[in-house]
């Protein structure tokens, strides 16, 4: 314990030091066996950062391939660096060492290799998903030089950026669409559009019948498909000008440095219809990789697996959707609910590799747990371990193998649900909404009362779910098993309060353990081997835990305590 409490002490000098520069405390509203022990959440005792560090140590092994940690921004709700109350590129890039430092010896930033950028061209609306030029910045985030200085930062540290990129549609005041109805609109009695006239007429879905989705052209007798909104208008996309358009867009960005796109909406690009789907992403798959052949590009088909499996023929990563929400896997998992337990959440795991692989043998696996369209993982909990739960969910979706996301704020256990504007609340840095760099989040926001602290206590605490998460990313840096591994369930260990899961990775093997119960578990591994070793050879190489209790290996019996993880190598 001497040892323990000594490494303690330095570490919370540090981060003491660094929270003083970050904001003020406060809170604000805006064969397995259970020992027969329940354990109930601890906030006295030791803290588990100290206990965790004990053996999350070693040497960082970060692979500079498509199998990253991405951190998902949204850049109006981020970090303001001119006092107007939205969030910039300029504010992005003085936070971007809380992300990453781009130093792999110190512990205060998050250690993502990876940003995904939520739509930053002009629009009409905050959250900028209505484009109305594809190549400029929106001037609420500022202007080209700002993103080109956050590119150079952001690379400076090792750290790739992907651009959200909205092909299915554009802004009503995008001067396609403009050109287009006002071409409409001057036509004679009678006569009928043709594109040799007017190529706009062709960007989009016109019809003088008004089906699902459509909405009237002004003056005209003609309708458009806008599938989500009105000034939404729905983009043709078989049509081979916007295609050309779109080639244009891609250089331009890529020119810029951008290391991939995520596709809004693949889903819907031709509603109900996969294949075609499927045909316009490989189109833009094969075209971006032509041009950059390390380029990531993931695509939301918000589906369940058994469609979304398809679209991995294209060649794109797609979002593991059957993962995520307050529905999905890891939640029912970890409150085993729904029929779901820790052994489902193996299951379904090996289930997914199944299906992917199916369609696409080179498939780079996308999981998250949340995003700006989903309540904050927070809310899923209730009751006595409801941190204890946030805290095991997120080390379940992080040590997934792919390219996994975080949405900002996870990391600190924000909370946001009910409008879209609620689960895009601005970043947590202080409990004082005035403090520099606090963004006001969007107008229409309503209030979104924090169950945990913000990130200025939340740095100086060692129970705090920023360690947490810092230590899982941490640990899927240590090793490319984790995120790069073909995982196997061992069912035989297993149960419904443990799930084993075997990963391989060019002739490296760990095993990782998770408890999702309240209660210490019992492993017992004597008939496991794992890397050339039998189970009683096995040793610690990382833990997570949620409480005050440590875990145990001694001759193949694991002790690990309530909502822990533990790798085995």
């Amino acid at each position: 314990m001497r040892k323990r409490a000594a490494v303690w002490l330095a570490f919370t000098m540090i981060m003491s030091t660094f929270a003083a520069a970050c904001g003020n405390e406060g809170k604000m509203e805006n064969g397995t066996e259970a020992s027969g022990t329940n354990t109930e959440a601890v906030e006295d005792g030791p803290d588990s950062l100290p206990l965790m560090k004990e053996y999350n140590t070693g040497e960082l092994k970060v692979t500079d391939d498509n199998y990253r940690t991405w951190y998902e921004v949204f850049v109006y709700s981020f970090y303001d660096s001119d006092g107007d109350g939205i969030g910039d590129l300029n504010g992005l890039t003085e936070k971007l060492d809380y992300i990453n430092d781009g130093d792999d010896t110190t512990e205060t930033d998050l250690g993502c290799n990876g940003i995904w950028l939520m739509p930053i061209m002009p629009s009409t609306t905050y959250h900028k998903y209505d484009v109305t030029d594809y190549c400029d910045i929106d001037p609420e985030y500022g202007t080209i030089e700002d993103f080109k200085t956050f590119m150079e930062a952001c690379h400076e540290r090792g750290v790739d950026v992907i651009i959200d990129l909205v092909l299915n549609h554009s802004s009503s005041k995008h001067e396609w669409f403009t050109e287009a109805v006002s071409y409409l609109q001057g036509l004679g009695e009678g006569a009928e559009p043709n594109e040799a006239d007017n190529k706009y007429f062709g960007y989009y879905n016109f019809s003088k019948e008004k089906g699902g989705g459509y909405c009237e052209v002004p003056g005209t007798e003609w309708y458009y498909e806008a599938q989500f909104w009105s000034e939404m208008p729905d983009l043709k996309l078989e049509n081979e000008n916007v295609r050309a358009e779109f080639e244009a867009v891609v250089d331009f960005w890529l020119a810029l440095g951008v290391d991939g796109f995520r596709l809004d909406a693949a889903k819907e690009y031709y509603t109900g219809n996969v294949p075609k789907n499927v045909e316009t992403l490989t189109w833009f798959h094969d075209m971006v990789k032509e041009k950059k052949e390390d380029a990531f590009i993931v695509a939301e088909v918000w589906s369940d697996i058994a469609s979304y499996s398809q679209y991995y023929e294209s060649g794109v990563s797609c979002f593991d959707f059957d993962f995520a929400d307050a529905e999905g896997v890891i939640a029912k998992s970890v409150k085993q609910a729904g029929g779901a337990d820790a052994s489902s959440y193996g299951e379904r795991i090996e289930a997914m590799q199944e299906a992917l692989s199916a369609y696409n043998e080179a498939y780079i696996d996308a999981p998250f747990y949340t995003n700006h369209d989903m309540g904050r993982g927070a809310g899923y909990y209730s009751g006595e371990y409801s941190e204890n739960q946030t805290k095991i969910a997120q080390a379940m979706n992080l040590l997934m193998s792919g390219s996994a996301f975080l949405y900002y704020g996870e990391e600190l256990g924000m909370k946001g649900s009910g409008k879209d504007e609620n689960k895009r609340a601005p970043m947590y840095w202080s409990v004082d909404p005035d403090a520099e760099g606090m963004c006001d989040g969007p107008k229409d926001m309503g209030s979104v009362k924090m169950k945990y602290d913000s990130f200025a206590e939340q740095v100086a605490d060692g129970n705090s779910i920023f360690h947490f998460v810092r230590e899982t990313i941490a640990l899927r840096n240590r090793y490319p098993e984790i995120s790069h591994g073909t995982a196997k369930f061992e069912e035989s260990v297993s149960n419904e309060n443990v799930c084993v899961l075997r990963k391989n990775y060019e002739g490296e093997e760990v095993l990782l353990l998770f408890n999702v119960s309240n209660e210490t578990q019992i492993i017992d591994l004597s008939s496991i081997e794992a890397g050339g070793k039998s189970g009683a050879a096995l040793e610690i190489g990382g833990v997570l835990l949620t409480g005050s209790e440590t875990v145990s290996v001694e001759n193949g019996k694991v002790t690990m305590p309530l909502y822990s993880a533990l790798i085995l190598k």
